[in-house]
């Protein structure tokens, strides 16, 4: 394993890369009650448009896909839902969607073990059928609807969409009503084995593990299979200039919000994206002179 050491905070991460091409990182730390599992795939909302490795034709499904994936895969075929069994286990279970990844996890003091039987089994085992896809349809309308009057969150999409001609970071994580009503199971499944390979997956723990135990521990709880090739992400090409310098909506709320975006069409990495973030909040952080 290559060994990732910060002497400043003191903290060492313990990487490996498994033959399947799942990239796995062990936090240790002695002495820890808690513990902490995460496991992610680089898909999010914005991989509407791929090139499935090995073929060469363009994939393109609705929008809302990848949420919906998330929300599918705790439902099993003995007819418990995983996030069900975690909760009675008296972990913390979680999961979500972003723009650019899914990420199941859980957190607990006790039952670690068995909280990860658990999590590795429905992350690696998804039944999808017909009536279960409809049915959930229905839910994630349900919070669709809820979004739509969440100030919060119009408010920063508003942002987005005066920023964005085309770039999918404009368009909302799970979908709409309309873009949801056209998935399927096979889009489902599809989506699924394209980029849920462990090539395109990451798996963190932390807490108080011997690293080549705890990597033993997760190798014995994955299938079978084998790396698959490169994904190619199809996004469409999106000008400098924004869209409109201004979105105004009304909303019940007890004072009003907004959101000020400034937008950036080069790549942006970690570093950047941590120093933006310590920036903005030296300027209009909670701590800081302005608020």
């Amino acid at each position: 394993m290559q060994i990732i050491e910060n002497a400043k905070v003191k903290e060492k991460v313990y990487t490996k890369k498994l033959e399947n091409g799942l990239t796995v990182m062990i936090i240790p730390k002695k002495g820890m009650q808690k513990k902490y599992m995460i496991w992610g795939a680089h898909y999010g909302s914005n991989e509407s448009s791929f090139i499935v490795p090995g073929e060469e034709k363009i994939t393109t499904v609705p929008n809302g896909v990848a949420h919906f994936l998330e929300h599918k895969l705790f439902e099993q075929e003995n007819g418990t839902n995983s996030l069900d069994v975690l909760t009675a286990l008296g972990v913390e279970a979680n999961a979500y969607t972003t723009n650019d990844h899914t990420a199941y996890l859980f957190e607990c003091t006790d039952n670690f073990y068995e909280a990860m039987d658990e999590l590795m089994d429905y992350v690696q085992h998804p039944y999808f059928t017909d009536e279960n896809v409809e049915k959930e349809k229905g839910i994630i309308g349900q919070e669709i609807m809820m979004y739509d009057d969440y100030p919060d969150w119009r408010v920063y999409l508003n942002a987005m969409k005066a920023m964005y001609h085309e770039n999918p970071v404009k368009i909302d994580i799970v979908g709409t009503i309309e873009t949801i009503a056209k998935i399927d199971k096979e889009i489902l499944y599809k989506c699924y084995q394209t980029f849920y390979n462990p090539s395109n997956m990451a798996l963190v723990v932390c807490g108080d593990f011997k690293p080549e135990d705890i990597l033993q521990e997760i190798k014995n709880r994955l299938i079978k299979t084998k790396a698959s090739g490169e994904i190619k992400r199809i996004y469409p090409d999106e000008p400098e200039e924004i869209v409109q310098k201004k979105i105004e909506q009304k909303l019940e709320v007890s004072q009003p919000l907004y959101t000020i975006g400034i937008k950036d069409t080069k790549k942006c990495d970690v570093k950047k994206h941590i120093a933006i973030e310590m920036l903005l909040n030296i300027i209009i952080g909670r701590s800081s002179r302005t608020l």
